[in-house]
């Protein structure tokens, strides 16, 4: 059994998951540790046990992957499970936040895929934690395209920043002087959602569609990464995280 622990509470832990189990091409029972809502939606976990709080010892794994926070969201993670292949998938941290929550005794992992550039207190702390440290380019599972018109908002919440998101869209469509189509692909659909703006819910939705002119997105991880090929009408807004740094994130890509 393959466990993944991805504390934290919104999407993009899972949709992180399930692109390293399908580039790793992990096979298996798999049993994902998440107090995450969208753990409960087949079309995210499909097969996989969700359980939100577990002893991952008792859980008897084969394999562990820790998503993101190499000693869980708030330093709950200390020793993993003695004999058993331990992963630790690192992302972009705003590590001087992080690192207080580092405990005495950190899990130690026996790789380490580092997945976008980390700050490099980041890098030097996870090469102390791991016997390899590599970098891995996720690719995702095959999936349908999103097969609207105009411009693709995208975001799974919570409800006013995907309100910001659109606005963000209606103001470059006023300012460039042009009226496409909007679609809002989003699990909910805000109760302010202005009229003219359609809304479907898709996951995943990382294909757009051949009709598709512009893709309007948050800073998250797994948005900059799935629309990379489409950098040339990808925006982005970043927003403010505790721990993720969509700023920095950003930055990066449009300097590309």
């Amino acid at each position: 059994m393959i466990v993944c622990y991805a504390a934290g509470d919104g999407l993009g832990h899972l949709t992180r998951l399930r692109s390293a189990l399908h580039t790793l091409r992990l096979e298996g029972p798999v049993t994902v540790v998440t107090g995450s809502p969208f753990a409960g939606d087949p079309r995210v976990t499909g097969g996989w046990q969700v359980v939100e709080t577990a002893d991952l010892a008792a859980l008897r794994p084969d394999e562990v992957i820790v998503d993101a926070f190499p000693a869980g969201l708030k330093g709950e993670l200390t020793r993993l499970p003695r004999g058993k292949r331990t992963t630790h998938l690192a992302r972009l941290l705003r590590w001087d936040a992080y690192r207080p929550f580092l405990p005495a005794e950190p899990p130690r992992f026996d790789r380490t895929f580092v997945l976008e550039e980390l700050d490099p207190a980041h890098y030097a702390y996870l090469r102390t934690v791991s016997d390899e440290v590599l970098p891995l380019t996720l690719t995702d599972p095959p999936s349908d395209p999103v097969d609207v018109d105009g411009w693709l908002i995208v975001h799974s919440g919570p409800d006013a920043e995907t309100l910001e998101l659109v606005a963000y869209a209606q103001d470059m469509a006023s300012a460039e002087r042009v009226r496409p189509p909007m679609t809002l692909v989003s699990p909910y659909r805000p109760a302010d959602l202005p009229q003219g703006i359609a809304h479907v819910d898709i996951y995943p939705a990382y294909t757009p569609g051949p009709n598709v002119e512009r893709i309007v997105t948050a800073a998250g991880f797994n948005a900059v990464r799935q629309y990379a090929p489409w950098r040339e009408r990808h925006r982005m807004m970043p927003f403010p995280r505790s721990l993720d740094d969509q700023y920095e994130r950003a930055a990066r890509a449009r300097s590309t």
